[in-house]
């Protein structure tokens, strides 16, 4: 890990353990120090996660690290089973527990048959790689290890995968697209993973008629339920008019259905709209439309598209996270490799729109307009979940920065 002077990205650990606490119905499980566990809560707290009697740790001692003695572990699974109930225990090596090799799936084996929850193995401990790793493999295995066959598909029900507590604003993104598929198709959200969902409503998955997916990091899922349920979906984050039209129309043709017409002409008209923005730019004589974007990829993609389907000339593109799980990124998007790189990035745009997070907003010029789209929030807490950035409404309060940003311009 390079030099950090601000916030280091979330390793894979973080990313496991902030979307199995989304799941109502289940506990997680550390095996290792309760220090490590305990500096981890205050995220978690920030994502406004629920904590209580959700999170665990077995803590350990020198004893247990120098002889592998894997006791407190199996105390702990047989007193969290007897006293909480949960369905799913959730066991999370550390990055202690990680180092030492402690055999985590070996042991939810052996102690399945102890007790009535479904034991659950993650071994990862922080070492594959940033949260986006982590993000993957718990919708992986969720989607896996989670949904039983069911009985029928119910119709008019979707998924969504990829709905990561770290994204900014995704729980207003999440009531976007709920609020766009009921008035498109009439459908109703059975599972998202992961975000304020349960065990059940996971294990019911499978009867969803669509899985939508909201982030690459939630692909490998939907080709498992794809594969073992049939279960169509799409991949594509709808930010901006046009692009929320193609994919409720991209949607209508897999379930066989039509976009309601007045919601159709609607975006229509609203993109139509939109697009007198380029007329704007050409009438500016010295200052030109120019935007810069940091964020999560799927973010910075589509608004990407968006601000130059309007006019924008885009210079930078920047990854917070790696691009390993993302499968064919698109050109252009680039992950720096060190802090320093993407400050002195920001550091040089001069009179452009800039969408980042709290901290490259405030190293950038004052003569920029800014707009946060990106985690680490620094400044203040998000609690609104009706300001989101994905679909209509996301591009609704996009353009009203657009409008400001141009103010400024000459």
């Amino acid at each position: 890990m390079s030099l950090t002077r601000y916030l280091p990205i979330p390793s894979d650990r973080m990313g496991i353990l902030w979307n199995l606490l989304s799941i109502e119905g289940s506990v997680v499980l550390e095996y290792g120090p309760a220090g490590t566990t305990h500096f981890s809560m205050s995220l978690f707290g920030n994502l406004d996660i629920q904590q209580q009697n959700r999170l665990f740790t077995t803590h350990m001692d020198e004893s247990d690290v120098v002889m592998g003695d894997t006791k407190r572990l199996e105390r702990a699974i047989i007193e969290i089973d007897k006293n909480l109930h949960p369905k799913v225990i959730f066991v999370v090596a550390s990055s202690v527990a990680a180092v030492i090799g402690v055999d985590i799936k070996g042991v939810c084996t052996y102690m399945q048959d102890e007790v009535q929850a479904k034991l659950v193995a993650f071994d990862q401990g922080g070492f594959r790689g940033d949260y986006t790793i982590g993000c993957m493999e718990t919708y992986t295995l969720l989607a896996k290890e989670l949904p039983v066959k069911p009985s029928s598909k119910k119709e008019n029900t979707f998924n969504l995968l990829g709905a990561s507590l770290w994204s900014y604003r995704v729980r207003s993104d999440i009531e976007e697209l709920k609020r766009l598929l009921k008035r498109a198709f009439d459908m109703d959200l059975q599972a998202a993973f992961c975000s304020d969902t349960s065990v059940q409503a996971l294990e019911q998955a499978s009867s969803a008629q669509i899985n939508i997916v909201m982030q690459g990091t939630a692909v490998q899922a939907a080709k498992v339920l794809e594969k073992r349920f049939q279960t169509p979906w799409v991949y594509q984050a709808p930010y901006g008019y046009r692009a929320t039209l193609e994919w409720l129309e991209k949607i209508g043709t897999i379930i066989g259905k039509n976009v309601d017409t007045v919601l159709a002409d609607e975006l229509r008209e609203k993109s139509n709209n939109a697009m007198q923005y380029r007329m704007y730019g050409r009438m500016l004589h010295r200052d030109k439309m120019k935007a810069s974007l940091i964020g999560e990829y799927d973010v910075i993609q589509g608004i990407g598209t968006f601000l130059e389907e309007i006019g924008f000339q885009i210079d930078h593109k920047l990854c917070i996270h790696t691009l390993r799980s993302i499968e064919n990124a698109e050109e252009g998007i680039f992950s720096p490799s060190t802090e320093k790189e993407k400050i002195d990035i920001i550091k040089t745009l001069q009179k452009q729109l800039i969408l980042a997070d709290d901290i490259m907003l405030e190293l950038c010029n004052s003569n920029n307009t800014k707009v946060r789209i990106s985690p680490p929030v620094i400044r203040g807490a998000v609690f609104a979940r009706h300001l989101p950035l994905i679909g209509e409404r996301g591009a609704d309060y996009i353009l009203e920065f657009v409008e400001q940003y141009l103010q400024n311009l000459k």
